[in-house]
């Protein structure tokens, strides 16, 4: 998909009429919003309305549903766009490929730029975040012998993996950071700080926004501002932060992010986003299979073959059911979901929530651990328990310093009564569970 330098200067008249036909009528969904006179939280209690909303996803019965970090599904509007999507590339093959898709594409990547408030030559369309990470951390150009990369225990797994593999290959210094727990918004800012003061050979920092592992959202752009003043990059992963939260790159304050549109906006399976900073693009390599050209080009920085046509073709699908929620009443009845469970078990005894109640440092993710047990095997045993007995589907998570624990993923579809039940069932764990 990055080769379009082979593509865009195809013949454009017969695509022009493509564009119509396929992005001229994105799915979209008629129930009435909640009234803007409401506040946000008014809004997120709703609960007639956010029926509304449940009605348009399709979900296995029999189980609460709260692993919904794993991905997103789609709603019925972008999932049958998705399906009209696939019949038309099918059918018209590479026809439409090589005539057809790059102004489509055009439009789509300016619809993800007007939404980040980024500029369309900063931002390439990818598989996924991990995708877009890959490329940014591997493609970093200026570590040298004797510098230092920087990440944390809450990063994801791959992106700490592909860390140490650009350390080992520049032969730079790898500092893994253990993040506080408790943590507090201006603990974390001076966590990194000092972080950065031990250890003034650091040259790249991945910073992750809201963690896979905890929920944790991290002041990024207040940390993003200490690590520029010491001459450090940040690398942003902001895989599972775009569509949970309202936010521009802007509100981030860093040069490379990786997005996906496959968790919280809804998009099918298989989109992500890279973003590049307007004038940082040579601070990335080019890839190795970036044609002639194409290095001064974001779409030079990542290669992705030939990728799902209908699942990009589907992102203005997944905007259109987004918009008629609205972005902040979403991350407001996410936030008002993961506090019904909180709320409830919090003050019990033998229970850790490892997110913070600050507004600021939580979205719809939280995780909790029983005290006493850090082991993998125990968590993944009392996520077992929660399914077996109350039929609550939750996930265990490793690779926290201070132990593992079990992850609660709210979605839309869920009711305050799902939540209900879910801290309900919780409780019933600790009981049970707690040493």
């Amino acid at each position: 998909m990055s080769s379009f330098t082979r593509r865009q200067f195809l013949t454009t008249s017969l695509a022009s009429a493509a564009a119509g036909s396929l992005l001229a009528s994105p799915a979209g969904w008629s129930a009435p919003l909640p009234s803007s006179a409401q506040s946000a939280l008014a809004q997120a209690q709703d609960e007639a309305y956010w029926a509304q909303v449940a009605s348009q996803y399709d979900v296995r019965p029999g189980i609460i549903n709260v692993e919904n970090g794993n991905w997103g599904i789609m709603a019925r509007p972008v999932m049958q766009a998705y399906f009209k999507h696939t019949e038309r590339v099918n059918r018209d093959n590479s026809y439409f490929s090589r005539r057809q898709y790059w102004p489509l594409l055009k439009d789509i990547v300016a619809s993800v730029a007007d939404r980040l408030a980024a500029k369309p030559e900063e931002i390439g369309l990818t598989r996924g975040a991990t995708e877009a990470l890959q490329n940014l951390i591997g493609g970093f150009i200026g570590l040298t012998k004797g510098d230092a990369l920087m990440y944390a225990d809450l990063d994801y797994g791959a992106m700490q993996d592909a860390m140490r593999t650009k350390a080992a290959q520049c032969g730079a210094e790898v500092i893994e950071l253990a993040i506080p727990e408790p943590a507090d918004h201006q603990g974390l800012i001076a966590f990194y700080q000092a972080a950065f003061a031990r250890h003034p050979n650091c040259k790249l920092l991945l910073l992750t926004h809201i963690s896979h592992r905890t929920g944790l959202v991290m002041p990024v752009k207040e940390i993003t501002a200490a690590a520029r003043e010491r001459g450090i990059a940040v690398i942003v992963d902001a895989a599972h932060s775009w569509g949970q939260m309202d936010f521009g790159v802007a509100d981030l304050g860093a040069d490379f992010i990786g997005f996906n549109l496959h968790k919280w906006m809804g998009a099918p399976l298989g989109v992500g986003v890279m973003y590049i900073r307007q004038g940082k693009l040579e601070q990335i390599a080019a890839n190795m299979s970036a044609a002639p050209g194409q290095e001064h080009s974001i779409w030079g920085k990542f290669h992705s073959g030939t990728s799902n046509f209908a699942a990009f073709l589907s992102v203005p699908d997944a905007f259109a059911f987004h918009d008629q929620i609205g972005a902040r009443a979403k991350a407001a009845r996410l936030q008002y979901l993961r506090n019904l469970w909180v709320d409830e078990v919090r003050q019990l005894e033998g229970i850790d929530i490892l997110t913070p109640q600050d507004p600021r440092l939580h979205a719809g993710i939280t995780s909790f651990r029983i005290k006493g047990h850090t082991s993998s095997a125990q968590n993944r045993a009392i996520a077992e328990y929660l399914l077996a007995e109350h039929q609550v589907f939750c996930v265990h998570r490793d690779g926290l310093q201070n132990g593992s624990c079990v992850r609660i993923t709210p979605s839309l579809y869920n009711s305050a009564e799902d939540l209900k039940l879910t801290a309900k069932a919780i409780a019933h764990a600790v009981s049970r569970f707690a040493a």
